[in-house]
C-alpha cells in the first residue's frame, strides 16, 4: 500500500495550503485516515482524523483552522489548512488503516513564515 502526500510548501502566516493524500488501495475499506505532523525537535502529533462514516477529530491547536475530508471514490484525503501560523511548520504525514494494517506515506513539508 502506498500513500502519496502532496501540497506542502512555503506560505506566510495567515495563508492557506491544501494537502492531498492519494492511496494506492481503495479507501472505502479504510476505517480511519489521519494526518500527523512532526516539527523539528518535537514528537510526531496527530493533527486530524476522519472515519469512513465521516466523523472527524482535530487537535486543539488546529480546531477552527484546519478541515479534514476524504473522497473514497477518488481514494483521496485532504487537509485544508487556513490561517496558518509559524508553529504549524512541520512535515505532514498521511496515514490510513485497513483492518489490522496501518500505513504511513512519505511526508510533505509545510513551512510558515512569520
Amino acid at each position: 500500500v502506498q500513500l502519496q502526500a502532496s501540497g506542502g510548501g512555503f506560505v506566510q502566516a495567515g495563508g492557506s495550503l491544501r494537502l492531498s493524500c492519494v492511496a494506492s488501495r481503495s479507501t472505502g475499506a479504510s476505517d480511519n485516515m489521519s494526518w500527523y505532523r512532526e516539527a523539528p525537535g518535537k514528537q510526531r502529533e496527530l493533527v486530524a482524523s476522519i472515519t469512513n462514516s465521516g466523523s472527524t477529530n482535530y487537535a486543539d491547536s488546529v480546531k477552527g483552522r484546519f478541515t479534514i475530508s476524504r473522497d473514497n471514490a477518488r481514494n483521496t484525503m485532504w487537509l485544508q489548512m487556513n490561517n496558518l501560523r509559524p508553529e504549524d511548520t512541520a512535515v505532514y504525514y498521511c496515514t490510513a488503516r485497513w483492518g489490522a494494517g496501518w500505513y504511513m506515506g512519505q511526508g510533505t513539508l509545510v513551512t510558515v513564515s512569520s
